[in-house]
């Protein structure tokens, strides 16, 4: 009599423990090389768009790369929901408030002053274009930042600690952009280290805080997609009006002003259960 051959199940593949300095190190190899061609060669709107979406979009890249292949620990709690209609109304209101607000103060008051021929509509329409192309790039930070690192970040710090290593991780990300943002200002007065250490040194809490926003965002909301609207809202109301209305001397202070005072309420007041119960039930 032959004997009935059995066949032992396949082992599952294990999870590896996170390593947010492997995690890190994908993300930069990805992401870092356009952001230093958006720092040092594009000159056009479209080069710097470009450039910046694709370096955006490569954190998606390396946190599919290192969730699905390096830890193996999934996306399950990544904030995979629509969201509510007051968490849409809220985040497009916040832009505004950050943007547009200090934009008509200064039209109000003649600190600045409209330009000749140009058209709400024109204005909406930019807009509108600019931020559907740039949902897919928002996108790429709200799920590698929030949905991915900051889970992690919060299963092995205490919530405060976690909040602040993530928003300063967020900012020295931004680090080879900063870089350019400050040779750009030297604009041949001064030295461009001193523009470039004055860049780096006046956005740290600004960027921290505004990171903290994000962060409460998508913990309020459980929602990447709501987190992803607010981000190309941010940056698709503040490039829009930019290049058409332009910005006066009431802009940046406004701006700074707005997420460091916001930002550091959320992060002493804020209700944090969404975050809690990504690290509670993984």
């Amino acid at each position: 009599m032959i004997a009935a051959r059995t066949h032992s199940p396949q082992p599952l593949a294990t999870t590896r423990p996170f390593s947010l300095f492997l995690y890190l190190v994908i993300i930069v190899a990805l992401s870092w090389p356009f952001q230093f061609a958006f720092a040092l060669w594009a000159e056009t709107e479209l080069a710097r768009f470009a450039l910046s979406s694709l370096s955006m979009v490569m954190v998606t890249v390396g946190t599919f790369v290192a969730g699905r292949y390096i830890f193996r620990d999934g996306f399950a709690r990544a904030g995979w929901r629509w969201g509510k209609p007051k968490h849409y109304a809220a985040v497009l209101g916040l832009a505004l408030l950050i943007w547009a607000a200090p934009v008509v103060v200064e039209l109000v008051f003649g600190l600045h002053l409209l330009p000749t021929g140009l058209t709400p509509a024109a204005i909406l329409a930019r807009f509108g274009l600019y931020f559907v192309i740039t949902l897919i790039p928002a996108f790429g930070e709200e799920f590698g930042w929030r949905g991915y690192m900051l889970r992690h970040l919060a299963q092995r710090y205490t919530l405060r600690r976690a909040l602040l290593l993530h928003a300063f991780i967020w900012w020295a990300w931004h680090l080879p952009a900063l870089v350019g943002m400050g040779l750009s200002d030297a604009n041949g007065e001064g030295t461009a280290a001193g523009a470039i250490a004055f860049m780096i040194g006046i956005s740290l809490i600004p960027a921290m805080m505004h990171a903290i926003i994000f962060a409460y965002i998508w913990s309020a909301s459980q929602s990447l997609a709501v987190a992803t609207v607010y981000h190309s809202a941010y940056d698709e109301v503040r490039d829009s009006l930019e290049r058409s209305v332009g910005f006066g001397p009431l802009v940046s202070i406004w701006q700074a002003l707005v997420l460091t005072v916001l930002g550091a309420v959320l992060l002493w007041h804020g209700n944090w259960k969404g975050l809690r119960d990504s690290v509670e039930h993984p």
